[in-house]
């Protein structure tokens, strides 16, 4: 297979953060897309898939369709190692033109959120982020499509218990995560639940530093016994967890991830060990998809991907960064369509953002059926709750293995409301849509 790589000043410009691509405001006939990546530092192994990913579905539309109607769209990395400070540093570098942001981190969302009234750019975190950007009265310029943390760890409550979250009633469940924004944000949540349904809620966070050496968190629930371990861990802490759950003979089957915990490279670690375990997932592989047909013909195929080996492309989180540059376009294609824009700008594809539709049909018409979960957002949901599958390792690879399950609304939205609130007053002013309803 050709390799996109074929010079040491192209992959120096991505450790680099250097924009590869021509200025947006040099293009006018051009859409500017920006995406805050992160293929270097301790979070490279699960942030270079999805960035191929998402960068192979753009560079698909250009090279199969001549862009989108016509329209040319620039993808542009610029490199943050998911350091907070380097990522509003690149928020800032390429705002200007961009049609939406793409921050990549909790920390960097919550970060950038204040500033996205005032700059009127639409943040994009699909599947991240602060839970309570659902709520699009408040957060009028956050999307966090196709489900929330918070619909995540309702999910896997559900999973778990059969359906009934009163089967926890007297359990010990023992959530394993990264000390940062993103692993701190089902706490909320599960303690509401915790209380409600009689179980016992056990946080054991992992440090930065101690992502690779987790010896004294595994002591703690060899000593605690936990009847489930959830984890949100991320990058070197997911291949950390695995490793020791699988040396101190942890029940796979009693652990389980949120999304960005169920990465193929880091059970492969432990390949036949890992059998069992499982991850919430609103994306699934689909190798034989006409989606990735067409990748492979016009861009793996012609050398203008960054994947370093073809098995990448059936791996979960790649396609989930197809899926995530999917949303992203179908929100500019509305947006076009609505405004009769060849280029939108950014507050017209924040109306994109806030009408999306990502149906059964529509995900068969772009090759993609079942690889997503279908949505629909409007300006009161900018979430849209989807939902999401269980995929369980099977020794090689991640299958499917539940029906579509879909997080409890009733107990999330009231937590949603609050926070929301909270957020606008501890930010005052912060501008409401009154005008929203639905």
């Amino acid at each position: 297979m050709k390799k996109i790589m074929k010079t040491a000043a192209l992959s120096a410009a991505f450790a680099a953060g250097i924009a590869l691509a021509a200025p947006a405001s040099a293009q006018e006939d051009s859409i500017y897309i920006p995406n805050l990546s992160y293929r270097t530092g301790p979070f490279a192994a699960t942030g270079t898939p999805l960035m191929n990913g998402q960068r192979d579905y753009i560079t698909l539309l250009n090279e199969r369709d001549g862009g989108l109607n016509g329209t040319k769209l620039v993808y542009d990395e610029c490199e943050t190692g998911y350091n907070t400070e380097k990522g509003v540093e690149c928020y800032e570098r390429t705002k200007e033109n961009a049609v939406v942001t793409q921050p990549w981190s909790t920390g960097i969302t919550l970060q950038v959120l204040p500033k996205s009234n005032v700059d009127e750019i639409p943040i994009l975190a699909p599947g991240y982020g602060f839970s309570p950007m659902a709520n699009g009265k408040v957060f009028q310029w956050a999307f966090n499509p196709p489900s929330s943390y918070w619909d995540g760890a309702s999910m896997i409550l559900k999973h778990i218990s059969e359906g009934n979250l009163d089967n926890l009633n007297g359990k010990k469940i023992a959530l394993l995560h990264l000390d940062h924004p993103y692993g701190k944000e089902p706490i909320p949540l599960l303690e509401v639940l915790a209380e409600k349904h009689g179980f016992t809620l056990l946080p054991i966070p992992v440090g930065l530093t101690e992502m690779q050496n987790q010896s004294a968190q595994w002591l703690q629930i060899r000593r605690e016994r936990p009847d489930f371990v959830l984890m949100w861990g991320w990058g070197a802490m997911n291949a950390g967890a695995v490793t020791e759950a699988a040396k101190t003979r942890y029940p796979m089957d009693q652990f389980i991830g949120i999304w960005w915990s169920g990465h193929d490279g880091d059970l492969k670690l432990i390949g036949e060990e890992g059998k069992g375990y499982r991850s919430i997932s609103w994306s699934v592989p689909m190798p034989d998809s006409q989606l990735l047909q067409d990748v492979r013909e016009y861009v793996v195929e012609p050398g203008k991907s960054l994947i370093e080996n073809e098995s990448e492309l059936d791996s979960v989180f790649y396609q989930r960064g197809l899926m995530i540059s999917a949303i992203l376009v179908e929100a500019i294609r509305a947006a076009q369509e609505e405004f009769d824009a060849q280029a939108p700008d950014a507050t017209q594809v924040r109306w994109g953002l806030e009408n999306l539709n990502m149906d059964e049909a529509r995900l068969e018409e772009l090759g993609a059926a079942g690889m997503l979960v279908p949505f629909k957002t409007s300006c009161a949901d900018h979430t849209g709750h989807g939902g999401a599958w269980m995929l369980e390792w099977d020794g090689e690879k991640f299958v499917k293995v539940s029906d579509l399950i879909t997080p409890d609304r009733e107990a999330i939205e009231p937590l949603e409301e609050q926070e929301a609130q909270a957020y606008a007053e501890a930010n005052a002013p912060w501008p409401i849509n009154e005008e929203c309803n639905m």
